[in-house]
Formats: C-alpha cells, sequence, structure tokens
C-alpha cells in the first residue's frame, strides 16, 4: 500500500516524515497564484532532504502549461503531480507535457464528483502513471485541498474500470484509512488535512505515523 503525504514545507520535515515510512512526500510548487505554495528555490531544500527510501512528489496547481514545464525542469521530480482542473488543463496538453517532459512518474489528479468523474479517469489511459482520486468543488482551477471525503463509491467504480494504479485522496486520515481502503481497493493512500497539526499546516507526526501503520498494514484490498 503506498502511502502519500502533502504538504511538506521544510526539509526537517521531509526527513522526518521518510524515517516514518512515508512512500511519496508531496511538495506544492509555483509562482504563488495558490496559498501555501513553495518556490523552486525552497521545494529544492525540502525534496534534498528525503531518504533514498521515499519518493519526492512535485504537486503543481497551475493550469499554465509553460509555468508546469518550467517547475519541472527546475526540479526534474520522482513524480510530476499535475492537480489543475481537468476543465483548464486537458489530455492533449498534459500528453505533449509528457513527451517534452518525459518524467519519471507522471500522477493526474482526477475530480471525483459525479459518474462523469470515470470517463475523465479513463481518457488519462495510457497517459497517467497514476491517478489521484480527489474532492472537487465545481468553479475551482484546483483539484482538491478541500480536506473533505467524496463519494467513495464512484472511486471504487474507477479503480474497477481503469487500468491505471489509482490513490485515493480527499478528506482521509487515521480514523477513516481503514474502512476507505477496505471499500475502495486502491493502490494507495493520501493525507494532507487530517495529518495536519490542530491549526495548522504543518504536519503531525504522531497522526502521520498513526496513518502509516494502519495503511501498511493492509493489502491493497481488503483490509
Amino acid at each position: 500500500m503506498i502511502v502519500q503525504i502533502y504538504e511538506t514545507s521544510t526539509p526537517e520535515e521531509a526527513r522526518a516524515l521518510g524515517e516514518i515510512g512515508v512512500d511519496h512526500i508531496g511538495v506544492l510548487v509555483g509562482d504563488g497564484s495558490f496559498p501555501r505554495e513553495q518556490s523552486v528555490d525552497k521545494a529544492r531544500q525540502i525534496l534534498s532532504a528525503l531518504p533514498n527510501s521515499s519518493r519526492g512528489s512535485v504537486l503543481i496547481l497551475s493550469p499554465i502549461v509553460s509555468l508546469i514545464e518550467q517547475i519541472a525542469r527546475d526540479l526534474r521530480p520522482s513524480i510530476l503531480h499535475l492537480g489543475a482542473s481537468t476543465d483548464l488543463l486537458k489530455p492533449p496538453a498534459v500528453a505533449a507535457l509528457k513527451a517534452r517532459l518525459q518524467p519519471d512518474v507522471l500522477m493526474r489528479s482526477i475530480p471525483v464528483v459525479d459518474e462523469a468523474s470515470l470517463s475523465i479517469a479513463k481518457s488519462y489511459e495510457g497517459l497517467a502513471d497514476i491517478l489521484l482520486l480527489d474532492s472537487h468543488r465545481p468553479g475551482d482551477t484546483q483539484i482538491g485541498a478541500l480536506g473533505v471525503t467524496h463519494s467513495w463509491a464512484l472511486d471504487r467504480k474507477i479503480v474497477e474500470n481503469t487500468r491505471t494504479p489509482v490513490i485515493m485522496a480527499g478528506g482521509l486520515g487515521p480514523d477513516n484509512v481503514l474502512e476507505a481502503i477496505d471499500m475502495v481497493g486502491p493502490a494507495g493512500v493520501d493525507s494532507k488535512t487530517k495529518t495536519d497539526k490542530t491549526g495548522s499546516h504543518s504536519k503531525d507526526l504522531a497522526k502521520v505515523k498513526r496513518f502509516v501503520e494502519l495503511a501498511k498494514s493492509c493489502a491493497p484490498a481488503p483490509c
């Protein structure tokens, strides 16, 4: 079971997450258009602190192709995670980016809202290496960053009808990760808000440790 944690904000935090056993350690990077985005220079410092056992994931919420390309070329992350709304950054643009950048792993956020989400997920077959299923509020330019769950039944339908590995996200924490895995059967699980310190965007390492322990006690499914 892959465990992915966002958003890492310091090298010390990244190092600690790796020691706990987090597989994918995520950094939000951008030009300041979204809250809490790290600069390329700061992201480079964070990623350089990761142990060899963890992979760095660079999340870019912007749909601006030139900005995505610049950040990806500057950082060359192990995982390039595209989180812009699928209305604003569509498969042809993603395909062109992938051809030019040739990332090790391309992860694409998929908005889980209604039955159309399955069609969106299937449009990335053979293009994305990982699908990140996340909550979405219509009208938002980004997918996720809401800290709320969505329909796990839709997640399950996507898992059953696509060949691309799926990581579940959206309001997951130690309190519900076992239920989520048991219901959906994903390749991995992601947590941000529910493993933060209360009233902060810094990580609560005790919550992260518990999340990791619970998730890794499961095979992909059932738990």
